[in-house]
């Protein structure tokens, strides 16, 4: 389906006349838009991709927020006199079992700052974190499987 979206897209740029990244973005909405409504009348099987794609969206988005958050503590930090650092070892109990799941969920922690993905247990049951600013371990394991994990799992299942 995505491809279709892509065509759709690529049909919209050649009817206006212009392949400008605001056409392009026009004609990838206006695609998605079209392949909702056959997926809704039942025209088309395009529910999966139909659904998935904002909770693949709100999940980019997610992750940039945490990124910005990451940086600006991590600045701060830098550039105050004193070290707000409490740094400690989490064991992130995972619902996530697929082999892809773990890996998204395990490099979006890596990728924001702060927070470093160290192993998998061996049954894959447990993710263990480097997270260098914890108040609360129950809290910040709380925050990453509501946050990154749910997430992930929503877009992969």
């Amino acid at each position: 389906m995505m491809l279709w979206n892509v065509m759709l897209a690529i049909v919209w740029c050649w009817l206006q006349g212009s392949f400008s990244a605001a056409n392009i973005l026009g004609g990838f909405v206006l695609g998605y838009g079209i392949l909702f409504l056959l997926s809704q009348r039942g025209v088309i099987n395009a529910d999966n991709y139909v659904y998935k794609l904002p909770k693949a969206i709100i999940l980019v988005l997610y992750f940039l927020w945490e990124l910005l958050i990451a940086n600006i503590r991590l600045a701060k930090d830098l550039l105050t006199p004193g070290i707000d650092m409490k740094p400690a070892i989490l064991a992130m109990p995972l619902d996530a079992t697929t082999d892809a799941e773990i890996t998204l969920v395990a490099n979006l922690i890596t990728l924001t700052p702060g927070t470093l993905s160290i192993d998998v247990s061996a049954d894959r049951s447990t993710l263990y974190i480097h997270a260098m600013y914890v108040e609360d371990e129950a809290e910040a394991i709380a925050e990453l499987k509501s946050g990154f994990e749910a997430r992930v799992l929503e877009v992969l299942r």
